[in-house]
Parts: C-alpha cells; structure tokens; sequence
C-alpha cells in the first residue's frame, strides 16, 4: 500500500451539515476501496488565492490515507463529478 495525500476545496455557500456530509462521504469511498490509517483535517473556510468557478472563498479539507491505485482512482472519479468540490489534488507521499 502506498501513502496518499489528498486535498479539496469544498464550496463554501453549503451549510455546515451538507460540507460534514461531504466530508464523511469521501471518507467513507476511500474505506470502502481499501484504504486505510485515514486522517481527515477540516481546516475551514479560507479565502482562495485566485477565483475559482466564481468563488473566493472555500472549504479546505485534508485527508491523509494509505491505499491502492484504485482507491485514488474511485475518489477522484468521485469528486470530479461532485459539485460540492470545487478542487481538488492527491499526491503519494515519501
């Protein structure tokens, strides 16, 4: 299993239920395709650097995990049709 990172920004005109939600159903696809030692972070609603799909503000979330290839894959598949997240980015770590 390889270690993963992976950080998105969530809209930040959901309520605080719908972003919980959010975050609990991406942890949830990660468990359900394999991985596992997940760490989920919410660090909140921050302002972004540039605009993005016309917001400038969002909700940043960090998760920590060990997975497959498949794993990442079904993720973002995921998250690319979502639209509560506004991006996203999965790096492996050392």
């Amino acid at each position: 299993m390889q270690a993963y990172e992976n950080m998105y920004i969530i809209r930040p005109d959901l309520d605080e239920e719908a972003v919980k939600a959010n975050v609990d159903k991406f942890a949830e696809v990660v468990t359900a395709n394999g991985g596992s030692d997940l760490k989920v972070d919410v660090w909140g609603k921050r302002r972004l650097a540039y605009e993005v799909k016309k917001f400038n503000e969002g909700v940043y979330v960090l998760m920590n995990f060990n997975g497959e290839a498949r794993t990442v894959d079904e993720l973002e598949r995921l998250m690319k049709i979502s639209d509560a997240v506004i991006r996203f980015m999965t790096t492996k770590k050392e």
